[in-house]
């Protein structure tokens, strides 16, 4: 039986934007005189002062009543945008071919156009000139160069991200260290998820400016390394046998691409071979399938006789013309 609560979760989304809508349109009407008549004497004086302008930017008044339009449109808006990109990702594109990571890009620029055509046409509609704000466009022009420049930039970059798609949400990534699944890519920052179940938060930027190794960029299958190494005394083509047929049996390793074993050179004090590995199922848990793996090597190693290296040292003693033991030690 399906639970309740998506269709509980999509009431309150729609119910919360329509009532904030109503509020705001019962607030225009008051103000354009429709229902002045309606309201006592009593609330004169509250209507007086909602409607006092305290800043005046060209021909726009700006009044408490006008900052609370202002505020409750904004949040409509924003409830709107968030509401049509879950809709998006969770109902219509999920019926889609596109994987996860398409769909979450499409759904995040449909939210992003919704909260800016919005915009335009709410600022417009409240009969606002935008030639007016040419002094706000200034001066936030002033504050990017200046204390906002980071925040431009992650922005940007966040939108590169979602525009090329050079990391995606699902996507296992190596960033300056930190290994883990991205979760979200947000207008700042990116969510990445570690093995330990904890979620670092890095600014877009770097995604774009600097070195990231995308684990899983066309698909989910990754090749393993895993040195192994023995004694001098073992047969290298019965170690290759042993490897391969070791590798086979582990049920996350792929028989296609196969496994493959290599002999690197003559160590110091081993055979140093490498077991090349594929697997799509291990991919978040690759140091599991290293482990699992040696545990299986060794067993394999010591039931066929295969002898593990130890540093070895070879001693070469000199003959001299020097008595030993010395004169006068002798007992």
């Amino acid at each position: 039986m399906e639970s309740p609560r998506p269709a509980l979760r999509w009431s309150w989304l729609l119910l919360i934007p329509v009532a904030l809508a109503l509020l705001l349109v019962g607030i225009r009407l008051a103000r354009h005189n429709v229902m002045r008549e309606a309201v006592d004497d009593a609330d004169s004086l509250l209507t007086e002062v909602l409607l006092r302008p305290f800043l005046a930017v060209g021909k726009l008044s700006i009044s408490p009543l006008f900052v609370i339009e202002v505020s409750l449109f904004l949040l409509v808006l924003v409830l709107i945008s968030r509401a049509v990109d879950e809709l998006l990702r969770t109902r219509v594109l999920s019926r889609t071919a596109m994987d996860a990571g398409q769909r979450y890009a499409f759904a995040r620029f449909a939210g992003y156009a919704v909260f800016v055509v919005g915009l335009v046409v709410g600022i417009q509609s409240t009969g606002v000139n935008l030639s007016t704000l040419t002094v706000f466009g200034g001066a936030l022009g002033i504050g990017i160069g200046f204390g906002l420049q980071n925040l431009a930039k992650n922005f940007v970059s966040g939108l590169i991200l979602l525009a090329e798609r050079p990391v995606k949400v699902g996507d296992r990534v190596e960033v300056a260290e930190l290994n883990g699944d991205v979760v979200r890519i947000g207008a700042r920052s990116t969510w990445v998820r570690t093995n330990d179940n904890v979620v670092i938060i890095i600014p877009n930027s770097h995604f774009t400016e600097n070195q990231v190794t995308n684990w899983t960029a066309y698909e989910r299958k990754v090749r393993f390394h895993l040195p192994v190494g023995v004694a001098y005394s073992s047969d290298p083509d019965r170690v290759r046998e042993i490897l391969l047929n070791t590798a086979a049996t582990h049920p996350d390793v792929l028989s296609a691409p196969s496994p493959e074993v290599v002999l690197l050179g003559f160590g110091e004090s081993s055979l140093d071979f490498e077991l090349w590995v594929w697997t799509e199922t291990k991919v978040q848990l690759p140091q599991i399938l290293r482990s699992d793996l040696y545990f299986l090597i060794f067993r394999a190693f010591t039931e066929h006789g295969i002898e593990m290296p130890f540093p070895q040292r070879d001693l070469h003693i000199r003959s001299s013309d020097v008595p030993w033991p010395p004169p006068g030690k002798q007992s």
